[in-house]
């Protein structure tokens, strides 16, 4: 049965590292171009942030992925993020992550905190940017942010070259200052250079961001248990009965 902690089955080999498929013809653009005109697209319109930071596969934190998160705030305790590869024009969408603020996360179930990961030193150390943004301008929101916690699902797990969305979910961690949670500096690097900011500068300038006062140790599960979780599918009986609601 499929696992996000195993490779796919082999698929037919596919050369580029793009969804196999035919080139845009000009009439799909049009079409394309033509109902982006017509509806209104709210939800994505709420979009209004996108930031970059790093995530770590829960099976496997020696895996480390760059990760472009767009993000829309449904209110001042819950956002949703849509997360890509890349802020390019063709970044594929490889995950959704939820994020919530510390009230809603005490509220949970210990079993479904064990998902959950907690954002203060990911804030703090400098390596959730906002690309582009001012430091000064996002420093609210990265106040905020300190004090939350997230639930990442990875659909495509596009570092190992899967050309398409191939198998089961894979739940991911946030960077950590222990040694399974330590983000690769060549990794840092690669992004610094892209954007020209510098990690470094922006942990110094982060030191006064007040980190919480506790965080949950179901949150981050792996550091106290060293353990991750894994997604298998499993066949199973179809209900033939749905109940009444």
């Amino acid at each position: 049965m499929a696992s996000s902690d195993k490779y796919p089955d082999p698929t037919p080999p596919y050369s580029g590292d793009q969804p196999p498929g035919k080139p845009m013809t000009m009439k799909q653009q049009m079409l394309d171009k033509g109902t982006a005109m017509m509806q209104s697209l709210k939800p994505i319109k709420q979009m209004h942030q996108h930031a970059c930071t790093f995530s770590l596969y829960s099976h496997d934190m020696s895996r480390q992925i760059q990760t472009h998160h767009f993000v829309s705030r449904l209110n001042q305790d819950f956002l949703q993020c849509a997360v890509y590869d890349s802020d390019d024009s063709n970044g594929r969408l490889i995950g959704v992550e939820y994020i919530v603020s510390d009230k809603i996360f005490e509220a949970l179930p210990p079993e479904e905190q064990k998902l959950w990961h907690s954002h203060a030193y990911e804030i703090k150390s400098g390596l959730w940017v906002n690309p582009r943004v001012p430091e000064m301008i996002g420093r609210p929101e990265l106040e905020d942010l300190a004090k939350t916690y997230g639930k990442f699902w990875c659909t495509w797990q596009v570092d190992r070259g899967d050309r398409l969305p191939l198998g089961a979910p894979a739940l991911m961690m946030s960077p950590q200052a222990v040694n399974l949670g330590m983000v690769h500096p060549d990794s840092v690097q690669k992004r610094d250079d892209k954007y020209n900011i510098s990690t470094d500068a922006l942990r110094q300038a982060r030191v006064e961001i007040d980190e919480p006062e506790w965080i949950s140790p179901q949150a981050d599960y792996w550091k106290q248990h060293g353990k991750g979780f894994a997604i298998d599918i499993e066949p199973t009986e179809m209900k033939k009965i749905a109940p009444f609601p």
